[in-house]
C-alpha cells in the first residue's frame, strides 16, 4: 500500500506537477476524535488510514509485527497501534498524548488529531481541539453517554467547534442493534440541546471491522445515512469565514535584513490586505498606510487570512512583536481587565492573585486571576461556587493584565471563533509549564471607563525635590531572621543622612490595610500585591521605601519588581537558617506552628523560596543587626 490514491497513479506517472497542484487546491479539514477512555478512537483512525490506503508497505509490516507483540486483537491487526506511538500507550492500551495524522480522499485533505479519553489527559484533548473544525465524538455502544462524553462535547463547543459527529462505535458488540443506537442518540440529543450544539449527526460504526467507516455496512441496513468518510468529505466548511472578517495581523517579528528594509512579519489571522490600505497599530492606536505586501515569492497585490506575509508602511511607525496591525476603520478592542472562561490543566490548583504569564497570539503579559465567579458542572451545567480551580475544572473568572492588550471576544454568535485574539494560555512563571487555556468574553466595564490621568508633577520632579533616587528596599527572609530590626536600623541611618524614607512592616500593615487577609497561600499573595502597589505609589512620590515581609514566594517578589522601573527594586535577602530562626523564636510562633496551633507557617508547613539573585544578602549568623545595616547602607551610598 502507499500514500497515493489508486485514481492518482496514472496522473503521477504522466504529470507529477499537475498532481501536486491538484493536491494544493483540495480543501483541508482539521478534525479530532474524542470521547471517553477505551471508546475506540485510535482504532477508528487506524481503520480510516488503512481503508483509505494511506499506509506505506513498511508501516503495514511493522503494524502486523507490533500487533502480535502489543495488540489486543489476537492474531488480527490492531489498528490503534497506527496512532498510539508512545510505549506507555501501547502497554496500557490507552491514548495519552495527542497524535496527528494526515490522509486524503479524492476530494479533501484531512489532519486528524487523536486525543486521549482519560480524564487525567483532558488538557491534551483541549490542545487538539484548539485548531479543529470538526469533532468526531466516539461513544461505546455498550456504555452509552458518559461523563467524559459530555465533558468533551462541552469543551468542543467552548473552543468553537460547531460541527460534531456522534460516532456510536463497537456496534458489532451489540449485534448491530438499531434500538441501542437510537437510545444513545436520544440521550445525547437532550445534552446537545442544553449546550447549544445543534449541528451534529450520528453514525453507527465499528472501527474494528470497518462498518460504516469508509463505505456503507451491510450489517446495518436500517441506517440510511452517509459513512464516516463520506460525511467528512461533504460536510460544509467555513473555509472563508476568517477572510470575511476585518483585517488582523499579530506581529511575530520585525524583519530587518539590512538598513534599507524594515517590515513587520506575521500570519494573517483574519481579513485581507493590499498595498494602499490604511491600517491601525494597536495598542498604540497609530495609523499608517501599507506600502508593500512581501512574501517569499516576492511582492503581492493581495493577501488573505492564513498566509504569512511581511508588511511595510509608507511612513516610520513604532511597531514591534506583540502589536496587532488591524483595519483602521474596524480595530479590535484594547483593555487590561476581562471576564474569561478558564480550563485549568495543571495538577496544582489555580492560586488567585498569583502572577502568571498570559500568552494571547504573539502578546505576552503578566496576568492575575481573581477568585472564580463559578465553576461549571459539565454533567448538569450548574454554576457551582469554587474558591479555586483544580485539574480539568472549567470556570469563569476575572483576569487583570499588567498592561493593555489587544483582543477580541472569543465567541461571537453567528461567527467563527476569534482564536487568534480571543484564545489564550496561562503559563507558570517558575516552571514555564502551561497551566490553563482560556477564552476571553469581554472587557470589564471599569476597564473601559477608567483611564490614567496625566499628572503635571511627575515622579522625576518628586525625586528631584527630595534630592534622591527613589527605591524600594525589599527585606525578605524567614520569620525571626531580623528583617524588621535591620530595616529599622537602615532607615535611621538614611534619615540621619537627610534621606526621605518610609518603612512598611509586615505586622503593622496587617493591623490596617491587610487586616482582612489570612495566611492561606492566596491571602499571602494578595498581601504582597497590596504592599507592592503601596510601595510603588510611595516610590512615585520620590521616597525610599523599606519593606519587611517574609514574602516567601519568588513569583510575588518578581511581581513587585515588575511594578517598578529598572533598578528601583532592591531585594535584600536576610539569610538565616531555619534552625537559627527557630531558636530565636522571639514571638513564640515556631513553637505554636510545631504544636499545630498555626497553619501555613513559613518554614514549617509552608515553603520559603529563597532569592536566587538578590541585590544584597546579609547573613545574620555571621553579622550583627548593626553590621548588616551598615553593609546595606554602604551598598546604597555606592549605588547613589
Amino acid at each position: 500500500m502507499s500514500l497515493v490514491l489508486d485514481s492518482d497513479r496514472d496522473l503521477i506517472r504522466t504529470d507529477v506537477r499537475s498532481w501536486l497542484a491538484s493536491q494544493e487546491k483540495k480543501e483541508l479539514l482539521r478534525f479530532i476524535t474524542c470521547g471517553s477512555v477505551d471508546d475506540g478512537k485510535s482504532t477508528l483512525i487506524g481503520r480510516l488510514l488503512y481503508e483509505s490506503k494511506q499506509i506505506f508497505e513498511d508501516q503495514l509490516d511493522a503494524l502486523e509485527s507490533d500487533s502480535k507483540r502489543h495488540g489486543t486483537q489476537g492474531e488480527g491487526i490492531d489498528f490503534a497501534l497506527l496512532v498510539d506511538g508512545l510505549s506507555a500507550e501501547r502497554e496500557q492500551g490507552i491514548t495519552i498524548d495527542v497524535a496527528y495524522r494526515f490522509f486524503a480522499s479524492a476530494r479533501r485533505k484531512f489532519i486528524v488529531a487523536d486525543t486521549p479519553g482519560h480524564e487525567q489527559y483532558t488538557r491534551n484533548m483541549v490542545t487538539g481541539a484548539s485548531t479543529a473544525d470538526l469533532a468526531v465524538l466516539l461513544v461505546d455502544a455498550r456504555k452509552g453517554i458518559l461523563t467524559q462524553t459530555r465533558r468533551h462535547s462541552y469543551l468542543a463547543q467552548l473552543v468553537g467547534i460547531r460541527r460534531l459527529v456522534l460516532a456510536v462505535n463497537k456496534m458489532d458488540l451489540v449485534d448491530h442493534d438499531q434500538g441501542a443506537f437510537d437510545a444513545i442518540c436520544a440521550d445525547y440529543r437532550l445534552f446537545a440541546s442544553s449546550i447549544g450544539a445543534d449541528s451534529w449527526v450520528a453514525i453507527p460504526v465499528s472501527g474494528l471491522n470497518g462498518d460504516n467507516v469508509i463505505a456503507k455496512s451491510e450489517n446495518m441496513p436500517w441506517y440510511d445515512g452517509p459513512s464516516l468518510l463520506e460525511h467528512l468529505d461533504t460536510v460544509a466548511l467555513d473555509s472563508d469565514a476568517d477572510a470575511q472578517k476585518p483585517f488582523r495581523l499579530p506581529v511575530q517579528w520585525v524583519n530587518r535584513p539590512n538598513q534599507n528594509f524594515r517590515g513587520f512579519a506575521g500570519e494573517i489571522a483574519a481579513g485581507s490586505i493590499a498595498p494602499g490600505t490604511q491600517v491601525r497599530i494597536l495598542p498604540s492606536g497609530r495609523t499608517t498606510t501599507v506600502d508593500r505586501v512581501v512574501t517569499m515569492d516576492g511582492d503581492r497585490d493581495h493577501a488573505v487570512a492564513g498566509e504569512s506575509i511581511t508588511l511595510t508602511f509608507t511612513d516610520e511607525v513604532d511597531c514591534s512583536r506583540g502589536d496587532v496591525i488591524a483595519a483602521a476603520a474596524e480595530p479590535p478592542e484594547v483593555a487590561d481587565q476581562f471576564e474569561a472562561t478558564i480550563v485549568w490543566m495543571a495538577e496544582d490548583e489555580l492560586i488567585p492573585g498569583r502572577g502568571y504569564w498570559l500568552k494571547l497570539g504573539t502578546q505576552l503579559v503578566t496576568a492575575t486571576v481573581q477568585h472564580p465567579k463559578y465553576e461549571i458542572n459539565v454533567n448538569t451545567l450548574e454554576h457551582l461556587a469554587a474558591p479555586s480551580l483544580a485539574l480539568n475544572s472549567i470556570g469563569v473568572a476575572e483576569i487583570s493584565t499588567d498592561r493593555e492588550i489587544t483582543f477580541e471576544p472569543y465567541a461571537v454568535e453567528g461567527s467563527a471563533p476569534n482564536r487568534a485574539l480571543g484564545g489564550f494560555i496561562l503559563i507558570d512563571k517558575l516552571t514555564n509549564a502551561t497551566v490553563a487555556c482560556g477564552m476571553l468574553h469581554f472587557a470589564l466595564r471599569r476597564a473601559l471607563n477608567i483611564h490614567r490621568q496625566h499628572l503635571d508633577v511627575s515622579r522625576d520632579i518628586h525625586a528631584r525635590i527630595k534630592g534622591q533616587k527613589p527605591a524600594v528596599l525589599w527585606f525578605t527572609g524567614l520569620s525571626g531572621a531580623g528583617k524588621s530590626t535591620i530595616a529599622n536600623l537602615v532607615e535611621k541611618q538614611l534619615v540621619a543622612r537627610g534621606r526621605h524614607t518610609f518603612l512598611l512592616d509586615g505586622d503593622n500593615v496587617r493591623h490596617g490595610l491587610n487586616k482582612d487577609l489570612g495566611f492561606v497561600e492566596a491571602d499571602r499573595i494578595e498581601n504582597i500585591r497590596r504592599v507592592g502597589e503601596v510601595a510603588r505609589l510611595m516610590a512615585d512620590a520620590g521616597l525610599i521605601v523599606l519593606t519587611a515581609f517574609i514574602s516567601p514566594f519568588r513569583a510575588e517578589r518578581d511581581m513587585v519588581r515588575a511594578m517598578l522601573p529598572d533598578g528601583e527594586f532592591i531585594e535584600i535577602y536576610v539569610d538565616t537558617p531555619l534552625a537559627e530562626a527557630e531558636k530565636r523564636d522571639v514571638k513564640g510562633l515556631y513553637a505554636k506552628a510545631r504544636a499545630g496551633e498555626l497553619a501555613n507557617f513559613t518554614g514549617i508547613d509552608s515553603p520559603y523560596e529563597a532569592p536566587e539573585n538578590a541585590e544584597i544578602r546579609v547573613n545574620t549568623v555571621e553579622l550583627s543587626a548593626e553590621q548588616a545595616a551598615d553593609r546595606i547602607v554602604d551598598w546604597l551610598l555606592k549605588r547613589s
